[in-house]
């Protein structure tokens, strides 16, 4: 095969991949524009949507996505994929039939099954298809899709909701399901496993197991792969539940329409975040060998964490004399934040892919995925909830603030675990040397 037909079936693996990647997170992303809508025919509470908008759907993914991450180590993975989006277009457009509150809650469980292998095997793909040099930006890409996603369910989903309902929304979203489940059935080929796995890099890789749980154990040996899925994870608890509710948000406390405050969370939220996790996969492709892999993640957490704290404590109507007319001057921190935040991405995710080894690897992602799902989509919209539900009695409508400044203040810990995954990196790195020289 030659270098340019390699090269074509990477990039059309990527951007299929990256464009399936999108629609499942369209379907999650749309909630945030649905809160409203369906809060009011349901008679629902904010504690009830969160478990509709994020633990639901999270507690079916732990349940599953573990297995599904092993299956997609063993089995074709395109063939998987298109099994994935198939399920995946017909739960959502069943989900616009929804009778009530507790069947609407069903379907987003079952979306969970659904979508359990997509990013593992997605992940495990992109790592078969480029090497390690080239890795970051294309895992920069893919991941990249769910702030693209974002931009779309906030903006044209929030028109399609206000003027078609959120029933005939979710009818519109499922179609393209279709389309990736025949491409990914009948046109895109399976690479070869570990093709680009160095040699050298065997002794540092996780050591092989033949069962799933003793597979599981060896990943959790490994004290750089529990830092870095536990960074991971909890970077994702404040920043699902800024997305999920900043429309909400933006309603409640700048006094928007629904439809302002999707396009404002979309294109101020989701573009910046676009930008800044393009950005941060070109520019950890090439700072890397000089300053090391975490230094992305630390600046962006660090920068993006004074910026979003900002960005809810601002009073609303100061300074808006400064934009455009009917933009809050608060959007200014909600870009920023939204920009610096997403930095961890894809240096974070291209590390995981380089410590293991070919036919864990969709196992080692899926368990990341995994307690990124539970804490980020489950926990984090549910804990933002629940909170303004308890801080209403004297915040008002307030109270929606105050919960995301808390929710949002994680980010911290996820530093902290990050400075030790970096320490620990640099003590085996200067005993490699020291091995070395002996």
């Amino acid at each position: 095969m030659s270098l340019t037909k390699t090269n074509w079936h990477q990039h059309a693996l990527l951007l299929v991949l990256t464009l399936f990647y999108i629609e499942t997170f369209v379907g999650r992303q749309i909630m945030a524009v649905m809160i409203e809508p369906i809060k009011a025919e349901f008679g629902a509470t904010d504690a009830q949507m969160g478990l509709l908008t994020g633990l639901g759907f999270a507690i079916v993914f732990t349940l599953t996505g573990l297995s599904a991450g092993r299956l997609a180590d063993k089995v074709n993975r395109t063939k998987l994929l298109a099994a994935s989006a198939l399920v995946w277009c017909v739960i959502t457009a069943i989900s616009g039939i929804a009778t009530g509150f507790i069947m609407l809650l069903i379907m987003r469980m079952m979306i969970a099954v659904a979508e359990a292998p997509v990013t593992a095997a997605s992940l495990s793909l992109l790592a078969d298809s480029y090497p390690i040099e080239r890795r970051s930006f294309a895992i920069s890409c893919f991941t990249s899709g769910a702030t693209f996603a974002a931009i779309i369910a906030l903006t044209i989903g929030a028109h399609w909701v206000e003027e078609f309902g959120w029933r005939n929304t979710f009818f519109i979203i499922s179609v393209p399901s279709l389309l990736f489940a025949v491409l990914f059935f009948f046109i895109l080929p399976e690479p070869k496993r570990g093709q680009y796995d160095a040699p050298a890099s065997a002794s540092s890789a996780i050591p092989e197991a033949t069962g799933f749980r003793e597979s599981a154990k060896s990943l959790l040996k490994r004290k750089d792969y529990r830092l870095l899925v536990g960074s991971s994870a909890i970077a994702t608890l404040g920043a699902n539940a800024f997305g999920m509710w900043n429309a909400a948000f933006l309603v409640r406390s700048h006094d928007l329409t629904l439809t302002q405050a999707g396009m404002m969370a979309g294109f101020f939220g989701g573009g910046a975040a676009a930008i800044g996790i393009l950005l941060s996969g070109y520019l950890a492709d090439r700072i890397a060998r000089r300053k090391g892999v975490l230094w992305l993640p630390l600046l962006g957490h660090s920068l993006g964490w004074i910026s979003i704290v900002i960005y809810f404590l601002w009073p609303k109507g100061l300074g808006d004399q400064y934009l455009f007319a009917g933009i809050p001057f608060a959007m200014l921190f909600c870009t920023l934040a939204s920009f610096f935040s997403v930095w961890w991405v894809s240096p974070c995710l291209t590390l995981l892919t380089s410590i293991v080894s070919g036919s864990q690897r969709a196992l080692a992602i899926s368990m990341q995925t995994v307690l990124i799902t539970f804490l980020g989509i489950g926990v984090g919209p549910m804990l933002v909830g629940v909170l303004s539900d308890a801080f209403s009695g004297f915040a008002g409508e307030e109270s929606l603030r105050y919960a995301l400044i808390i929710s949002s203040s994680t980010t911290l810990i996820s530093i902290v675990l990050l400075f030790r995954l970096k320490i620990y990196r640099d003590q085996e790195a200067l005993k490699s040397v020291s091995r070395n020289s002996l």
